[in-house]
C-alpha cells in the first residue's frame, strides 16, 4: 500500500487520478456484510461495545434479507433521462414513494431482528413496528423527511436501516457513469447528505477522496482540502482525538516522523468559513474502514469538535440523539 510512514498520503495533501470516476454505485450484496464485520471488529473493549455489537448484527440482517426482497421500482425511463441530462438526483429522496420493496425491507428486517440482542428501547420499537403496518408505512416516510418527526429514536434506527437497503438496491441499478454534481454536499444519486468522506486505495484511484451518501451509499468524488459542506478551500484544518495542537493538525508532518500505527485514520475536516465539519477516513491505510461503522465508533471525535464550536454537516441515523 505504501512506503515509509512519513511518505504516506495525508488528508491535506491534494492528489487524485484524472480518470477516476465521479460517482461509484454501491454494491448492496457486499456492503452490509462488510459493515457488519467492521462493527464487530470495533466493538470489543469499546465504550460503545454493546451498541456497536447491536449495529453489527443489524447490518448483518440488512445483508441477509436482500435475497428475499421484491425487485425495487426505479423511476420511469423518461424521468431518469431528464435527471441525467439536467444534473438532478435520479432517486430524489424528496419524491420517495413507499412501494412493496421498501415495505418488505422493513418487515423482513424486523423479522430478522427478533434474534438480535438489543437495548430495551430498540426491542420495544421492534415490537411496535412489527405489529402495526400503518406505523411502518408512516415511519418510513418520516425517516426521510425529518429526524424530529420520528416518535422515538429507536423507530428511526430500524426505518433508516431498511431505507439504506432499499436505496442501495436502487442505486446499484442506476447508471453511475451518468451522474453529475447536484449541489454542494448532496449525493448525486438521491440528493441526501453525506455520512463521511474516504481517501480510497482502489486500483486506478489510489489516494482519491470520495464522499459517501448516508442513505443510498453512492460515492462521489470531492477534491481534498475543500469543505464538503460549503466548498471553501480556505480555513480548512484537520482535527483528531490524538493530535491536540492546530499546528500539528494542519501540518501532519509536524512533530517528527510517526510509526504507521500512530497515523490517525479518522479525522474531522473543519471549515472556518461555515463552521462545519465532516469526517475524513484513510481507507487506503485501513481497507476495512466503513464510513458508517467508523463514524459511530469515533463519536468521541464528534464530541470534541462540537465542543470547539463546529457543527456536524454529515448525517448518520445511528448517531441521532448524540
Amino acid at each position: 500500500m505504501a512506503g515509509p510512514a512519513d511518505n504516506l498520503p495525508q488528508p491535506d495533501a491534494i492528489g487524485g487520478v484524472p480518470d477516476a470516476p465521479f460517482a461509484v454505485a454501491p454494491n448492496p450484496e457486499s456492503v452490509f456484510a462488510a459493515r457488519a464485520a467492521r462493527f464487530r471488529a470495533l466493538a470489543p473493549g469499546h465504550a460503545l461495545q454493546d451498541y456497536l455489537t447491536f449495529l453489527g448484527d443489524l447490518s448483518q440482517a440488512q445483508n441477509d434479507i436482500q435475497h428475499s426482497l421484491p425487485e425495487p421500482k426505479l423511476p420511469a425511463t423518461e424521468a431518469l433521462e431528464r435527471s441525467y441530462e439536467f444534473g438532478m438526483p435520479p432517486l430524489d429522496r424528496g419524491r420517495f414513494e413507499t412501494d412493496e420493496a421498501a415495505l418488505a425491507a422493513l418487515s423482513r428486517l424486523l423479522d430478522h431482528a427478533v434474534a438480535i440482542t438489543m437495548p430495551q428501547p430498540a426491542a420495544e420499537a421492534r415490537d411496535r413496528l412489527a405489529h402495526d403496518e400503518a406505523r411502518r408505512l408512516r415511519i418510513l416516510r418520516e425517516a426521510l423527511e425529518s429526524a424530529s418527526a420520528i416518535e422515538t429514536l429507536a423507530d428511526h434506527v430500524f426505518a433508516s436501516a431498511a431505507l439504506q437497503v432499499h436505496f442501495a438496491r436502487l442505486a446499484a441499478r442506476i447508471d453511475a457513469s451518468r451522474l453529475k454534481s447536484v449541489g454542494v454536499g448532496a449525493c448525486p444519486c438521491c440528493g441526501g447528505p453525506p455520512v463521511a468522506s474516504l481517501v480510497v486505495g482502489w486500483e486506478h484511484a489510489h489516494g482519491v477522496r470520495y464522499v459517501v451518501c448516508a442513505l443510498c451509499g453512492t460515492y462521489w468524488n470531492h477534491v481534498r482540502v475543500k469543505c464538503v459542506a460549503c466548498d471553501s478551500t480556505e480555513g480548512v484544518a484537520y482535527r483528531s482525538l490524538a493530535v491536540e495542537s492546530d499546528a500539528a493538525e494542519s501540518d501532519p508532518s509536524a512533530g517528527g516522523k510517526k510509526d504507521r500505527s500512530e497515523v490517525d485514520v479518522v479525522r474531522a475536516e473543519t471549515c472556518d468559513r461555515c463552521r462545519c465539519y465532516v469526517k475524513i477516513m484513510q481507507q487506503h491505510l485501513v481497507p476495512e474502514i466503513d464510513p458508517v461503522a467508523d463514524d459511530v465508533a469515533t463519536l468521541g471525535l464528534d464530541l470534541k469538535v462540537r465542543e470547539a464550536g463546529w457543527a456536524r454537516a454529515a448525517f448518520n441515523p445511528y448517531l441521532l440523539g448524540y
